[in-house]
């Protein structure tokens, strides 16, 4: 499997993070732990199917933020273009609230038409190299660009939640920020896609998978992680990755 990346233009640097190509010439099987990014993906070659359940996914999805793990499987000679957007950033694209998306993948005819996802597709498999794919996708994104205002305190929580490694309670956080807790976390799950808790989760979850080899030991990489209860902690990792902590750092391999 070939994964390749490219970042936005500045048009676009605010509300997407990068795009990634996935080119695999064989079967194979891919493991996706949760991130704070929602997606939008164009398949223009091969199939991409659930690894749960065989069930092929739809050419062009747009997926929420998730609080588990998700298996695919590529079949021979498969391509796929990922759109990965920044907290918000999806927004600007769709009338849909982020949060009704959160857990669960929806094809994209249900906020683009199917004629426009059906060319896109084409040009994407006729286009002569990846440069020229993130191209037309950019093209595509710029046309469907709306003027949304985003919320400068929804940005802020973002930030300091990555500040503290997503160790950080949500009454706190809202406090922080001058705001109501409710409207704050209405504004957030409408924004990012999620609960400011769960969001918090992810960001503490990874930052413990990135980290790991500086720990002495896994209790000790829970403790850092804000977890004081081991089976909590064992129970949380096993939903997000899939696996026990000691059989995912021995082997496993993810994006």
């Amino acid at each position: 499997m070939n994964i390749e990346k490219f970042l936005p233009s500045p048009a676009l640097m605010p509300l997407i993070k990068e795009f990634m190509i996935i080119e695999s010439d064989v079967e194979t099987g891919s493991k996706t732990i949760p991130d704070t990014s929602m997606t939008m993906s164009f398949r223009y070659c091969g199939s991409v199917l659930k690894g749960e359940s065989a069930e092929t996914i739809s050419a062009a999805t747009v997926s929420g933020l998730r609080k588990s793990v998700r298996l695919f499987h590529y079949t021979k000679a498969t391509s796929n273009l990922l759109v990965i957007f920044k907290e918000g950033g999806f927004t600007a694209f769709s009338k849909i609230p982020a949060h009704e998306l959160f857990n669960i993948s929806i094809g994209t005819e249900n906020l683009f038409h199917s004629t426009e996802l059906a060319e896109i597709l084409q040009r994407l498999a006729e286009a002569k190299n990846n440069f020229e794919r993130i191209f037309i996708t950019e093209s595509f994104f710029l046309k469907k660009l709306a003027t949304t205002k985003r919320d400068l305190s929804v940005n802020h929580a973002i930030n300091l939640i990555k500040q503290q490694n997503g160790i950080i309670r949500i009454k706190d956080l809202a406090k922080h920020l001058h705001i109501s807790q409710d409207p704050f976390e209405k504004k957030f799950r409408q924004q990012v896609g999620s609960s400011p808790k769960q969001y918090a989760s992810i960001i503490r979850l990874r930052n413990l998978i990135k980290n790991y080899s500086s720990y002495s030991s896994l209790t000790d990489a829970s403790y850092e992680a804000g977890y004081f209860d081991q089976s909590h902690f064992i129970k949380d990792f096993r939903l997000f990755t899939g696996q026990a902590p000691k059989d995912f750092f021995k082997s496993s391999q993810y994006w």
